[in-house]
Order: structure tokens, then sequence, then C-alpha cells
């Protein structure tokens, strides 16, 4: 009788990986959606744009506006070379090459939740991937890798990063509390954590978005509330939290790029800015410092430890 074939298992489907992102990310591929040029994903932070209310914006102005959100969120880390960093919701990892080569941080990790995204990141930077740097030890780590995994389950080891980041990610996020508790538990006794992205306002907001903004109805977007980020972060145990609002640099000139730009005008949805004009969601910078390390056992009479009296 002749061998039956072995049937290949079956991949297993991710379950922190929502549909509507795995298709937005996936097929549909939105990195390559005009309206976010160059391969970013963002809204942009536009106030660093040389002659900002002079002329029409350009592609490159949009490009700069994407990068300089990165460079507003790792500016926060004040002390950057030399030093670990992680970025949560990479993407296409460009803004990983940025931390790396702008910032001088390494080893830089990006995670995601898509496995589309990790594939396309380690295409577009296998140099960055196949061995130290130039300057670094002959026998050192890569500068950058790439890791599949859930913003909630971050498969890294505790206190293994210095610098954790998050570029208009969060937003997808469905376990707020869980990423919270991971950062946390990841970050170094000396860590930071800086993520931006835009949340509702109130929750009164939080219930209206669906209606106005189509990423919120289909289930690709969740509409935080900004304090309940914050109090997800203070509980824990991310100290010295500073939320800083941004949208005035972010909401009006996206506007105005789209609406100069004739194929863009009609093919996305062009109601952030009336959500943000009528108080329903701004564009948020949130930072943080890592918790206190836990105080060390105290040996107890007899060589037994004990932490308390």
């Amino acid at each position: 009788m002749a061998q039956q074939p072995q049937r290949q298992p079956q991949p297993q489907p991710n379950p922190h990986l929502p549909d509507r992102v795995a298709t937005v990310y996936g097929e549909q591929d939105l990195s390559t959606v005009p309206a976010f040029a160059g391969g970013f994903i963002n809204f942009g932070y536009w106030a660093r744009l040389p002659d900002l209310a002079d002329g029409p914006l350009s592609e490159a102005d949009r490009i700069r506006s994407e990068q300089d959100l990165y460079r507003l969120v790792l500016d926060t880390f004040g002390r950057t070379r030399g030093r670990s960093a992680l970025e949560v919701g990479c993407g296409r990892g460009l803004g990983c090459a940025l931390a790396l080569r702008e910032y001088g941080l390494a080893p830089v990790t990006g995670l995601d939740i898509h496995p589309d995204q990790i594939a396309r990141a380690r295409a577009a930077h296998a140099d960055l991937l196949a061995g130290p740097p130039a300057d670094g030890p002959a026998h050192g780590p890569a500068p950058l890798d790439f890791v599949e995994g859930a913003a909630q389950c971050m498969p890294l080891p505790d206190a293994s990063v210095d610098c954790l980041y998050s570029v208009e990610a969060a937003q997808h996020f469905r376990d707020l509390p869980g990423f919270a508790r991971e950062a946390a538990r990841v970050l170094r006794p000396d860590g930071q954590l800086a993520l931006t992205t835009f949340f509702a306002r109130i929750h009164e907001a939080a219930r209206a978005l669906p209606g106005l903004l189509p990423p919120y109805a289909d289930g690709l977007d969740v509409p935080h509330v900004i304090d309940d980020v914050a109090a997800a972060l203070a509980a824990a145990g991310l100290r010295d939290l500073r939320v800083r609002a941004i949208g005035e640099a972010v909401w009006e000139p996206y506007d105005r790029y789209m609406a100069q730009r004739r194929e863009l005008r009609d093919a996305w949805p062009r109601h952030y800015l009336t959500a943000y004009r009528t108080g329903l969601l701004d564009y948020y910078l949130v930072t943080a410092a890592a918790p206190h390390p836990a105080p060390a056992p105290v040996s107890a009479p007899g060589g037994s430890a004990s932490t308390g009296p």
C-alpha cells in the first residue's frame, strides 16, 4: 500500500489578533495607502516643519511629519546612545531604524502582533539584521531585531529594556492594562516609557466616536479614554506619569495635506479634524518611568528570608 503523505499542520489563528486588524495590516497592507506616504503609518507631528503656514504641503513634508512624530517620542528619553529599546507595534520597522541610526539606541527590538508586518520589517532591514554595527564589538548582537508578539504578552525577559516606546499603535490594543503590566515588567529599574496616539477625551466621547469615524465602528480601533490609559499605567506601577495633548500639531495640518491632494481627499475618512474640534478626541504624548524595584528580602534570624517585620 502506498504511503499516504502526511498532512501538514495548519497554522493556528492568533487569539490576540483581532480580525479587522489582521485584514488591514495583512492583505490590505495599510502602509501602502497613499495617505501614509513613505511606509510609516501615523498622522504625523507637523510642528517642526519649516514654513508650515506657507504654500502647499508636499509628500516630502508628509514623510517628514511621520518621522518627526518618532523624533518627538524618542526625544523624551534624553540620553539614548547605547541604551536598549523596544518599539511596541513596530509595523515595517521604519521607526526602529530611525531610533538606531539617529539616536544610537541599540539594540532595538521591534514587536508587532501581525506576522506579515514582521516579515515586511525583516525584508526592509535585512542589512541591519545581519550582524553587529561596524563601530561595535565584532561578536556583539545585531543592532536590530523584529519579534512577533502581542502588547499584552511580550516575549521578552523581565527587566531587559531601557526605553520602551509605541507610536500610533495603542489605539489598537484590546487590553491596555495588560500592556501596562508588561511594559512595567520588561523595563529596567531606570527605564522609561513613551507612547503617542489618539484617545477619546472623555467616556461620552468614546461612545460617540464610532458614529463619526469608521475605524472605530468596524473594530480596527478602540476608543480608549485618555484618563483610563493613564490610570492603567499608574496601576501597573509606572511612575512620573505625564500626559501632553499635541493635537494642535497633528490634526489641522494633516487634514490640510489631505485636502490639497485630489487623490486623497475622498479616499480616507477626514472626520478626525471634526472629532478634534468638537472635543471628542485628541492626540497625546504619554511618558512614564519604570516602577521602583521591589525591595530585596531581608534575612531573618536563622537564615530564612523575610520581607517585613
